[in-house]
């Protein structure tokens, strides 16, 4: 009873909770941290907590001041001090009696001060409960880090009425982000969008949990998430709304936070308190369903920067510039999009000067300055064409909105059946089709050809022979002159961001290419560190010869490269191109390989394969039929999928195929891949598309689904060698237990497991006709396309037809970039095209001949 009382007496005194301590844990007055990797943090005494510095990613030099999860690998941030972001090295916070923590650059000037402090410290401690106190003598807390969150929240914590999260910028920029989430006046939990340069909300919310009456005096008054990991508003009577599912994994078995993420969405996390090597962070619950159409404000971006298109993949929306756009900030993938052309002063009666490209399901539904009712799809497109202020216009329901830019709120929405028509100036136009035939040139090109080929025609053999072999050698001794003035160290294309790395520096960044992390058909890759802003680590790949001949065209291919940004490709960082001596430069990932990965010791689980294939499949989609060039890649494989820090799937190499035979004639008969992968048409003397990726990717999308290799006979015992054979097999005896032996959880999603066994069969079908595009095979992947019973992948090869293989008839695709081609397949060359091939052979020719 006295017991009992003593606590009661103690909750009253002490309003704020009292956690038990130990004196080992207790961080005395006086004690201090430095930034440096060798400094110790302030630990909880279960140590699942720390309280300190923690590096940057991409620069060494600055740290955040934070807690974490110590005891997980990751080390998942949960609060940091934002307005110290980022802390040099050097610096130095103490706790100090009078003013409590006080963060100081190495100089000694201080950064930070803990602010309304009400007595004298006594001591700080770090709760197991991720809550970083300062204490006065009588262990009141003075301050607190619950009481000041940053974009996180974790059990026993809440959101009061004056107090908010804001999100990152980006997952791995600390500065403030564009989202928030509060308790608003009326007592509800909302979330909404604010500007950067100041706390200025835009006019709409894009969630309200509507919990509060507004004619009842019991309005809530904060969000509260609760010891056993349910999310809910707390009204004034005590009375709980609950906004969290009913069943999720309880908190004694798993680490929970809530975080309102860089991307806008505010989503509850679980870890495994018992976790492995393949343990990651899962959502339990997040608000709003789809922030793509959530966001409804006549100000502010939306839900991606201005110009940018949401989309909806996996519950989480994904930003993408439409063509004609470009990033404003490469390393924002979530901002603003530039147009890739100059604005020009509006003149009215210019329509011959604009065309207007057509994009489907694309809509950005805000910010008009007319609209046209009724009108026609046609009426549309000649209404912004004749408009010199109509940058853009979207046309359904009979109706057509006219807009400036910047646009703001774009969203895709397959429901509205909208058509977008972008405007540019003739020249600007972003090609969506580059097989465009000769006949849409420019009259100037085809007057200049018109003329040129008069003259060669008109001359005799013998001066036209002198003439071009005039013009190559002037060509010849112009290019060994740029070669001998050019300094490439430091130097840096203003269009891509690729940084021009020297030779030198990336022997001195490999330590002598002396750390070998793969190699393939393309060249050997290394792993260094840069000086990019600060240490970064990369991947180096030395490029195997063949693409030595021509300076301008592996420059002009590399800057094609530079320009795809895609969170499912690895981002090119830069490149060196010295002498013989060509390399590119990219991020490195951390996580290796997709095949290291899935044929490793221990089987990855079902929810991280099921989205590693999403990714492989987002990106392969964004190379077919996003970029402004599309991309056919020609060695899909798990050695060519990168795996990041997040485990998110990383296409590489992609491009490369072009780039290194692009001074070659690449006939029908050149097969492109890897065995186990590569699509019939290469064997069949056959047009290759895109298609050749789908079938790989088919591939390696059963691969994923039962963790085997497409070939492999010595494991097996000379069974089932051929896994693709393997598969159709038990799909048809419906055997798939033995796919995924010993697999519960992808047994459990059995319903998901046959939906991607079909559009793996899909995709390798033999007959490229039958196999969807890789957009399809995503959408049938994520669910929202329906699939249907695969036929047996060889049972249509008697209706495949056969291309001519002569030497003389040259592929349409150079496995990297698709050219103009006739209808059957070959390509549509003109006079400057066979003469731009004999100047590079004549040049070969005169190097030769120059050697010897």
């Amino acid at each position: 009873m006295a017991k009992l009382l003593l606590l009661i007496i103690t909750l009253i005194v002490f309003p704020f909770p009292v956690f038990p301590q130990t004196t080992t844990a207790n961080i005395a007055v006086g004690s201090s941290l430095t930034a440096s990797e060798s400094s110790n943090p302030w630990l909880s005494p279960s140590g699942d907590f720390a309280f300190g510095f923690q590096q940057l990613q991409n620069n060494t030099n600055l740290f955040v001041l934070a807690i974490w999860f110590a005891s997980i690998p990751d080390r998942t941030i949960v609060w940091f001090e934002r307005r110290s972001y980022p802390v040099p090295r050097g610096s130095v916070l103490r706790l100090d009696a009078a003013d409590g923590l006080v963060l100081r650059y190495p100089q000694g000037r201080p950064i930070y001060i803990t602010d309304g402090l009400a007595g004298q410290v006594a001591s700080g401690f770090m709760n197991d409960t991720g809550n970083f106190v300062l204490l006065r003598r009588d262990s009141t807390y003075l301050w607190q880090s619950f009481g000041s969150p940053a974009d996180t929240i974790l059990p026993i914590q809440s959101i009061e009425i004056n107090s908010q999260l804001i999100s990152r910028k980006t997952p791995t920029n600390f500065s403030e982000g564009r989202f928030y989430a509060r308790v608003n006046g009326d007592g509800d939990f909302v979330l909404g969008t604010k500007r950067l340069d100041s706390n200025v909300d835009f006019d709409a919310e894009y969630y309200n949990s509507q919990t509060s009456d507004r004619n009842s005096s019991n309005p809530g008054y904060q969000l509260v998430f609760n010891e056993r990991g349910s999310i809910a508003v707390m009204m004034r009577d005590g009375e709980q709304q609950n906004l969290t599912s009913n069943s999720f994994p309880s908190v004694s078995d798993n680490y929970y936070r809530a975080t309102i993420d860089f991307d806008g969405v505010f989503t509850q996390y679980y870890f495994p308190r018992n976790f492995n090597s393949s343990s990651r962070w899962t959502a339990a619950n997040s608000w709003p369903d789809n922030i793509c159409l959530g966001i409804t404000g006549g100000t502010g971006s939306g839900a991606c920067g201005y110009n940018s298109v949401c989309s909806l993949e996996n519950s989480r929306p994904v930003c993408r510039c439409p063509q004609g756009f470009s990033l404003a900030d490469p390393n924002d993938a979530y901002g603003n999009c530039n147009p890739n052309f100059s604005q020009s002063n509006c003149v009215q009666g210019e329509t011959d000067e604009y065309e207007l490209l057509e994009i489907f399901d694309t809509d950005w539904p805000l910010s008009d300055y007319e609209q046209i009712i009724p009108s026609t799809s046609d009426g549309c497109r000649n209404a912004c064409t004749n408009d010199c202020f109509c940058a853009a216009a979207i046309y359904r329901s009979q109706s057509c909105w006219k807009k400036k830019l910047p646009l703001s709120n774009g969203r895709v929405d397959t429901s509205l059946g909208a058509t977008a028509f972008l405007k540019f100036r003739k020249g600007d136009v972003p090609i969506v089709n580059p097989s465009r035939p000769s006949a849409d040139r420019p009259k100037n090109d085809r007057k200049g050809l018109v003329i040129v080929g008069s003259v060669l025609l008109g001359s005799s053999a013998f001066v036209n022979i002198l003439l071009i072999s005039a013009a190559c050698i002037g060509f010849f001794l112009i290019y060994n002159k740029r070669l001998s003035v050019i300094n490439p160290a430091r130097e840096t294309n203003s269009v891509t961001n690729l940084r021009c790395f020297s030779f030198k520096e990336l022997v001195q960044a490999t330590d002598g290419f002396k750390e070998e992390v793969g190699r393939g058909a393309f060249g050997i890759v290394y792993k260094g560190v840069v000086t990019i802003g600060g240490e970064r680590v990369v991947a180096v790949k030395k490029l195997n010869k063949g693409a030595q001949d021509s300076e301008k065209e592996f420059r002009t291919e590399v800057n094609v490269i530079g320009q795809i940004h895609h969170k499912n490709l690895v981002p090119l960082i830069g490149f060196c191109d010295e002498g013989h001596h060509q390399l590119l430069v990219y991020e490195y990932m951390s996580n290796g390989t997709l095949a290291g990965f899935l044929f490793g010791d221990k089987k990855p689980s079902w929810g991280q394969r099921t989205q590693i294939a999403l990714g492989v499949a987002r990106g392969l989609t964004y190379l077919h039929e996003e970029c402004s060039t599309q991309i056919i890649h020609c060695d899909i494989k798990p050695q060519n999928i990168l795996l990041d820090e997040y485990l998110n799937a990383r296409i590489s190499d992609f491009g490369l195929a072009k780039l290194l035979m692009m001074d070659q004639t690449n006939t029908l008969t050149n097969i492109r891949g890897t065995k186990g992968y590569v699509a019939p048409e290469w064997f069949r003397n056959m047009k290759i598309t895109a298609k050749v990726d789908v079938y790989s990717f088919g591939v390696v999308l059963l691969e994923i689904v039962c963790c085997r290799k497409s070939v492999e006979a010595m494991e097996f015992g000379g069974e089932n060698p051929i896994l693709t054979d393997w598969v159709w097999d038990c799909f048809v005896d419906g055997r798939l237990d033995a796919l995924v032996e010993n697999d519960a959880e992808a047994m459990s999603n059995r319903q998901t497991l046959e939906r991607y066994l079909r559009v793996g069969i899909w995709c390798i079908q033999e007959d490229a006709s039958l196999r969807p595009t890789m957009r399809k095979a995503f959408q049938m992947l994520e669910g929202s396309v329906e699939v249907g019973v695969p036929d047996s992948p060889k049972s249509n090869t008697k209706n495949l037809k056969s291309f001519s293989t002569s030497q003389e008839h040259e592929i349409a695709c150079s496995c990297g970039k698709v050219n103009r081609v006739d209808s059957q397949g070959r390509p549509v060359r003109s006079y400057f095209d066979y003469l731009f091939i004999f100047c590079l052979r004549f040049l070969k020719l005169i190097k030769l001949i120059k050697l010897n």
